[in-house]
């Protein structure tokens, strides 16, 4: 098979993840809450502190962290726009997670 085939093949691959329902639903609720721009800067900022969390290398008081800014945004979460964007954008990262776990474990590659 040439690189030009798998190009190809990717392409209708990203098509098909596309057309999935999860992929569709992170659509919708993300073009949702884009209507209400305050609040999806505010889904924003929790986004990258999450982020920035999970990514820390700094482990001293790091549960205390998180408990902290679970506990700040605990009321926010509460909100039907955000808790359906958050939900919708977790399933389409796991189903995005579980391909790229598929092709590293299936592709012989040091």
């Amino acid at each position: 098979m040439s690189d030009k085939e798998i190009i190809e093949a990717a392409r209708q691959f990203a098509e098909k993840i596309m057309a999935s329902d999860t992929y569709k639903e992170y659509l919708f609720q993300r073009e949702k809450i884009k209507k209400q721009p305050d609040l999806y800067e505010k889904v924003n900022e929790f986004r990258q502190r999450n982020f920035d969390l999970q990514n820390e290398t700094d482990e001293e008081d790091l549960f205390d962290r998180v408990e902290a800014f679970e506990k700040e945004y605990e009321k926010f979460r509460e909100n039907p726009f955000v808790d359906d964007f958050l939900r919708a954008e977790l399933a389409f990262c796991r189903m995005m997670q579980e391909v790229y776990v598929l092709l590293a474990e299936d592709i012989d590659f040091e």
